[in-house]
This record gives structure tokens, C-alpha cells and sequence, in this order.
């Protein structure tokens, strides 16, 4: 079993400003690695209809931009967030740009992997847009793929949403 995830991680928001996971504490979390030049970047409106339809339930959802597959997010913060706001009026938590593999990997994100490895036991994540889902209580993980939509994810996020921490 894994370790329950490490509350007191340090997040930095886009904007610059920092604080730790421990915000999204008792909360149904949705951690997405995005893209603004992916194939997958439209998925950010049904990442959006989350956020609308879940976020009063207690869903949050983490947006962390990342520059590691094929360089898809080349943007500094500001342009990232420009991008997000005016072609999917993305109003949930959006992060700095972080790296998701490799030896610079944030520390959320190495736990990710290690509590819900991939296909095959592989932990690295292989493309924008895996999506982990984290029960409020920070034990359960569920990995999605890139090719996962936001939609198809409905009734597992309901399902962690029902049981309260």
C-alpha cells in the first residue's frame, strides 16, 4: 500500500503565488499535466464542465502546465494562462509550469506515479494530459490515459464525491 498522499507538498500557482496541497485537503482532487499545442488541449473545456458541474461538491481540479512532450506548452506562465482563460475560460487551479518525469519531476507527482503506475506497472507518464483522480482522504488513486476525456471520468469523480472524508 501506499503512502497517503503528503499534504504538505509545495505548490506554485501561475500567478507566482505559492501554497501547499494542504488547500485541496478533504477535497476530491483531479490532477491533469496540460498542453496548450497537444491534440488533447480541447479536453480543457470538458475539464472546465467539471469544474462547473463538481466544483461545489468538492472537486478540485490541479492544471499543471508541462513543456516535456513535444514541447506542447513552449509558453511562459502568463501566456499559458492568457490561453487558457480566452479559448476555455478555465476557472479552476492552474499551476506553474512543472516537470512530470525525470529527475526534476515536482514532488506531487512522483507520489502520483508510485500510487497508480501505468500500463504495466510503468510509472512515467507517457503524454499530456494523463489525469490522476485522488479521493479527499488522499489514499485512493485512479490513473486516466491522455485519451481518457474529461466526460468519461463523471461518474468515478460522483462516486469518490459521495463518500465524505
Amino acid at each position: 500500500m501506499t503512502q497517503p498522499l503528503p499534504w504538505s507538498i509545495d505548490l506554485t500557482r501561475i500567478d507566482g503565488q505559492h501554497e501547499q496541497l494542504s488547500t485541496y485537503q478533504g477535497k476530491v482532487l483531479l490532477v491533469v499535466n496540460v498542453a496548450s499545442q497537444c491534440g488533447f488541449t480541447p479536453q480543457y473545456a470538458g475539464l472546465q464542465a467539471l469544474h462547473q458541474r463538481f466544483a461545489d461538491r468538492g472537486l478540485a481540479i490541479l492544471g499543471f502546465p508541462c513543456n516535456q512532450f513535444g514541447a506542447q506548452e513552449p509558453g511562459d506562465e502568463s501566456a499559458v494562462l492568457q490561453f487558457c482563460e480566452s479559448r476555455y475560460a478555465v476557472r479552476f487551479a492552474m499551476f506553474a509550469k512543472t516537470e512530470v518525469n525525470g529527475a526534476e519531476a515536482h514532488p506531487l507527482y512522483r507520489w502520483l506515479k508510485q500510487a497508480a503506475p501505468g500500463v504495466l506497472g510503468t510509472e512515467g507518464i507517457k503524454w499530456n494530459f494523463t489525469k490522476f483522480l485522488v479521493s479527499r482522504d488522499g489514499q485512493t488513486v485512479k490513473r486516466f490515459a491522455p485519451t481518457d476525456s474529461p466526460e468519461s471520468m463523471a461518474e468515478d469523480i460522483e462516486a469518490l464525491l459521495e463518500i465524505r472524508a
